[in-house]
């Protein structure tokens, strides 16, 4: 089986990725034909044969960046219906070493992206942002009306542009851009028929992959930073989403984009429950009966001591809300990673 034509096309920039391949089977699975555009510089072309597993066909893929105006003209000769926007570089150490590489693709990209999005008259942009906008907040569950913080990181820096660039976009567009900006909290697990998951390149700067890592024997322990934060247990406490429940989110969003022309708002995506480092350890014992090796160590520069999301927005206009634990969500990001292999 081939693509759907008769389907609204749909562009996944950034597709091949962690969140965006999970997204492009949410949308397959709601009627919507994706079409793929990832360069692979954080993805590897096995994500592309284990979305055809999934979803039984190949999806149109095109290995493009998404800042390359020749290369996107020619995808977007044909009709979009809309846009989900993933594709960005998202290393926040990495980020304060070359600030540069950040500013050019993450902010250079989406601003060529909407240009071109306005040439072809496309209607509706989902974006992928995050809550590190909100930076050490006063109050916890964070809304949406938490003031924006300034940024910690270049990555964050960009994400905070990157929403101010679209909301003069949609300004600019008089009614004919509808723009929907979502903010994640953690998002872990993997599609649970361990097709596809995240492919951290190098050493995980995620807890999950290094939590699994460590399980399976890859690394020597996990280092949790930090055992003395003002917490219950005195480890860091993080809003932890399954990745699947985050794509049906962006499917949501496009709805409801649909079904409200020329809208613009800007949504949590969270469960609305902290968790700590040491809860996430005991739950994926628990949960897979596998023993994580790790020890405490120095707490990590930037890191914030709670951060969970207020998501009754979100439930309450988009109609969406988590419906995965995180036992669901450990035990997926487990078989992950045992087809991964050691």
């Amino acid at each position: 089986m081939s693509s759907h034509p008769t389907r609204p096309r749909i562009l996944v920039t950034g597709g091949a990725g962690f969140i965006g391949s999970h997204t492009v089977v949410a949308l397959v699975e709601s009627g919507f034909e994706p079409v793929v555009v990832d360069d692979l510089r954080n993805s590897r072309p096995e994500v592309l044969e284990g979305l055809e597993r999934i979803i039984g066909r190949k999806v149109e893929f095109h290995a493009v960046d998404c800042g390359d105006a020749i290369g996107m003209r020619h995808i977007m000769e044909q009709p979009l219906h809309g846009v989900i926007h993933f594709a960005a570089d998202k290393a926040v150490g990495e980020s304060v070493s070359f600030p540069e590489k950040y500013f050019s693709n993450n902010i250079g990209a989406t601003a060529r992206l909407a240009a071109m999005m306005r040439d072809h008259r496309v209607k509706h942009i989902v974006f992928s942002s995050s809550c590190t906008v909100y930076g050490e907040t006063d109050a916890l569950p964070v809304n949406e009306e938490a003031p924006i913080q300034p940024a910690a990181s270049p990555y964050g820096y960009t994400k905070q542009c990157c929403e101010q660039l679209l909301e003069y976009s949609h300004a600019s567009a008089n009614g004919s851009l509808g723009v929907a900006l979502l903010r994640y909290f953690n998002p872990i697990g993997a599609h649970p028929s361990a097709e596809i998951g995240e492919l951290p390149i190098g050493t995980p700067a995620n807890l999950v992959p290094f939590l699994t890592q460590s399980a399976a024997g890859i690394r020597p322990e996990l280092t949790v930073f930090g055992d003395d934060y003002p917490t219950p247990d005195g480890t860091c406490i993080r809003d932890y989403l399954h990745v699947c429940d985050l794509a049906e989110a962006h499917v949501a969003a496009l709805k409801w984009l649909e079904a409200n022309p020329g809208a613009m708002d800007v949504f949590n995506l969270g469960t609305g429950r902290g968790r700590s480092v040491k809860e996430v350890i005991e739950t994926f014992q628990d949960a897979t009966g596998e023993t994580v090796p790790h020890r405490y160590g120095e707490r990590r520069p930037g890191d914030v001591t709670a951060i969970y999301a207020d998501p009754s927005k979100a439930e309450r206009i988009l109609g969406w809300k988590t419906r995965r634990s995180l036992a669901d969500s450990l035990r997926d990001a487990w078989r992950w990673q045992c087809k991964l292999g050691h």
